[in-house]
């Protein structure tokens, strides 16, 4: 799968560093326009920011306060993209309450008014606010002190590790070519241009060249280090802000969200994920090394304690967290509160014409892609490119899989069928087709989770990893359902390794 030999030996015309959603998404829609692309990162794909988001594809209901309703618009037409065309098996439709206390920050007027304008721009059509009893027949775990009523609007979810991966899969099926732990040491120079970077392969320990007529840099976090390897005088470009998340263990099934307002615009969000519960997020300033990001006990209380707003307590002790982790969001290198800064996409082109694409949401990143090619457009060449959502990598015939695994595998837990229809669309065919000839890849990777034996070999042979890590946390659920160090053992073995392949 990491066919780095190509990587060296082929020119592109595009090399993107950095493999999360923007990345591969960059990555996507320039090899779906025809053009040579390498797509790389120092580790997995997906491995930071892109899946340690609140998961959530949405008009982001909090920027109207800010007055972005630029922002939400194109939020909510994105989502509606992924919704229904682009990735219908991982996006998924989701109520939200937004719970009226008598003490919150929001009138019923107000709300009400702010609900019509979103559920206007998402084109749902729904709102208004429920009674307490009626909202917490959705959400059983409601807190009902206080309560006036709870507002209603749509968004949705995801499993964002996997629509970064399936963008990387649909980027390496229109002939690019993609590696995870291959690190950009340095940045190939002619002429005063950037074209192209040097390799290391942190698996391996080699190095070699990549060759490029342009070059995105798309790391997140890290873009500030990539970009003093063009630039060492460069100003920095970005900040860092900290996300934490947890799940918890949820004994009442929700079949609604919660959207818990603090002040005039910080909200936390509280909604089932995989059987459990996602609260979340932190949004506090991080100076640090982004490869060191981690939840500290402070994290898990402050989450804890904000979600208690709107959730009975009970729900919420320490002992119910299964996992949690925390992610950094990059914002302009400016002044002010992180809570309060733009969400807006940053483009720089560097001295050496290199495209450094920062910040953003998880649910405009095609729309960001299609920005970042058109910056590129005169360089390379392009013609105008299409720019119509196409389905990604699993999203068509889901229907007729889920009837064909169904016949195929009569034994399979319904369960465990609606489970891996949703990470991998129809391509779940593909994933559990080994198990005809050996049954046993059937069985689940843990007791306690409904992933399967099948899905080691797939993520190894067809999904670049390499690690436990990987299919733990980016190719399964096991990390998300605190598995990842029962599982372990299997997924190694499934691997072919002992430990390990490459340290942290």
């Amino acid at each position: 799968m990491r066919d780095l030999d190509a990587l060296a030996r082929r020119r592109f015309d595009l090399l993107v560093i950095g493999g999360g959603i923007v990345g591969a998404g960059i990555a996507n829609e320039a090899a779906r326009a025809g053009l040579a692309v390498a797509l790389v990162d120092r580790g997995d794909f997906g491995a930071a920011t892109s899946s340690a988001s609140s998961k959530l594809i949405h008009g982001g209901l909090r920027y109207l306060r800010l007055g972005d309703v630029k922002l939400v618009r194109e939020a909510h037409r994105e989502r509606r993209a992924l919704l229904e065309t682009v990735a219908p098996h991982l996006v998924r439709r989701l109520p939200f309450l937004f719970p009226l206390y008598r003490d919150g920050p929001y009138r019923p007027t107000t709300l009400r008014l702010g609900l019509a304008l979103y559920s206007t721009l998402a084109r749902d059509g729904i709102g208004g606010l429920l009674p307490p009893g009626r909202a917490r027949q959705s959400v059983p775990d409601l807190r009902l002190d206080g309560l006036r009523g709870c507002g209603v609007y749509i968004d949705s979810f995801t499993h964002d590790g996997r629509l970064c991966l399936a963008n990387v899969r649909a980027t390496a099926a229109a002939g690019g070519v993609v590696a995870n732990y291959a690190e950009v040491v340095a940045l190939r120079h002619v002429a005063g241009r950037v074209r192209g970077a040097e390799l290391r392969d942190r698996l391996s320990g080699e190095t070699f060249s990549v060759e490029a007529r342009a070059v995105v840099n798309a790391t997140g976090p890290w873009i500030d280090g990539i970009r003093a390897l063009e630039d060492p005088a460069g100003p920095p470009l970005a900040r860092l802000s900290k996300g934490v998340h947890l799940l918890l263990d949820l004994d009442r099934p929700w079949s609604a969200a919660l959207t818990i307002p603090h002040d005039a615009v910080r909200v936390t969000f509280a909604y089932p994920w995989q059987g459990m519960l996602l609260l979340g997020t932190t949004d506090t300033l991080y100076e640090g090394d982004p490869s060191e990001v981690g939840v500290e006990p402070a994290d898990v209380a402050r989450v804890l304690d904000e979600a208690s707003v709107g959730i009975e307590r009970e729900v919420l002790d320490p002992g119910r967290v299964r996992a949690s982790f925390a992610g950094l969001r990059v914002l302009p290198a400016a002044s002010g509160e992180t809570l309060t800064a733009r969400r807006e996409t940053q483009y720089v082109v560097g001295r050496g014409g290199m495209l450094t694409v920062a910040g953003g949401k998880l649910t405009t990143y095609r729309r960001i892609a299609l920005d970042a090619l058109e910056r590129l457009r005169p360089e390379l060449g392009l013609p105008r490119f299409d720019s119509r959502p196409l389905q990604l990598p699993g999203a068509g015939g889901l229907e007729d899989a889920g009837l064909r695994i169904a016949r195929g595998f009569p034994e399979l837990d319904p369960t465990i069928r609606s489970h891996v229809l949703h990470l991998y669309g129809s391509l779940a065919e593909e994933v559990l087709a080994p198990a005809l000839h050996e049954p046993s890849l059937l069985e689940p990777i843990h007791p306690d989770a409904p992933d399967v034996l099948a899905q080691i070999g797939y993520a190894s042979e067809r999904e670049w990893a390499v690690r436990v890590e990987d299919v733990v946390w980016r190719r399964t659920t096991l990390g998300y359902r605190g598995l990842a160090d029962a599982a372990a053992a299997r997924v190694a073995a499934g691997l072919g390794y002992p430990e390990e392949a490459v340290s942290s």
